[in-house]
């Protein structure tokens, strides 16, 4: 969510609790901590009175902004909005969204997968949006790639060979990738892999990526940047 640099300064601010000191360690990155992580995150920051605290008790005692789950202490939705607010940073449309695709990051398995994600929600959150436009559908046409691969390569294979018969057979995301993304789209919905609906929304966020991909005068603000997102993520990421 946030990252070192960010907290530094507010960490060191005359009048933060323990609570909104720590809340803000937790904020760092995106993985779930333990305690002696939040620890380490703290000393980094030059809280190195943080070792002579209580952390679970502190957190537990958080009002709800932080939870403790199997796998360490996380922030909570409310929680946050809470640091948000500690830092002076507005919720908005775009932090929703960078909140999602981090959330899916930590389901995928394919790592240049994760990689594109990753860049693209840096990207979102830096305010870098043609970037995290492309980022974003880079990562979302991998997803498709690999379920297709797994799922339905040979009655792919046979609805490209109909339509052109010079299509090679692809044996994997990269041979999926010699397609126009558009007709692999098509392809697609002939499959039922995805609906007309769905395949229009995927139209019009692949239109934005061209626009955002290539030298031109195109501009866009953050909420467009939060409806493609969001839209990858309703109609592909929490999917396939």
């Amino acid at each position: 969510m946030l990252s070192l640099e960010e907290i530094k300064s507010r960490v060191h601010q005359s009048g933060t609790s323990q609570k909104d000191c720590l809340l803000l360690c937790l904020a760092v990155g995106d993985a779930h901590k333990s305690v002696g992580t939040v620890e380490k995150i703290a000393a980094s920051a030059g809280v190195h009175r943080a070792k002579k605290w209580n952390i679970s008790h502190v957190l537990s005692g958080s009002n709800g902004h932080a939870i403790r789950t199997d796998q360490g202490w996380e922030l909570t939705p409310a929680g946050r909005d809470h640091v948000r607010g500690l830092l002076g940073v507005a919720s908005s449309p775009v932090l929703g969204a960078v909140a999602s695709l981090r959330a899916h990051i930590a389901t995928l398995s394919d790592s240049d997968t994760k990689a594109f994600l990753i860049e693209a929600a840096d990207c979102i959150q830096n305010k870098l949006n043609r970037a995290a436009v492309v980022l974003s559908w880079v990562g979302a046409v991998s997803v498709l790639y690999a379920h297709v691969v797994k799922h339905h390569l040979a009655t792919f294979n046979a609805e490209a060979q109909r339509r052109d018969s010079r299509w090679h057979n692809a044996k994997n995301a990269d041979g999926l990738a010699r397609m126009g993304e558009s007709d692999f789209l098509n392809i697609l919905e002939h499959l039922s892999v995805i609906g007309k609906s769905v395949k229009q929304d995927l139209e019009a966020c692949l239109k934005r990526r061209n626009g955002c991909g290539h030298p031109n005068s195109f501009h866009l603000g953050e909420n467009a940047v939060a409806a493609h997102v969001e839209t990858l993520v309703l109609n592909v990421f929490s999917k396939f």
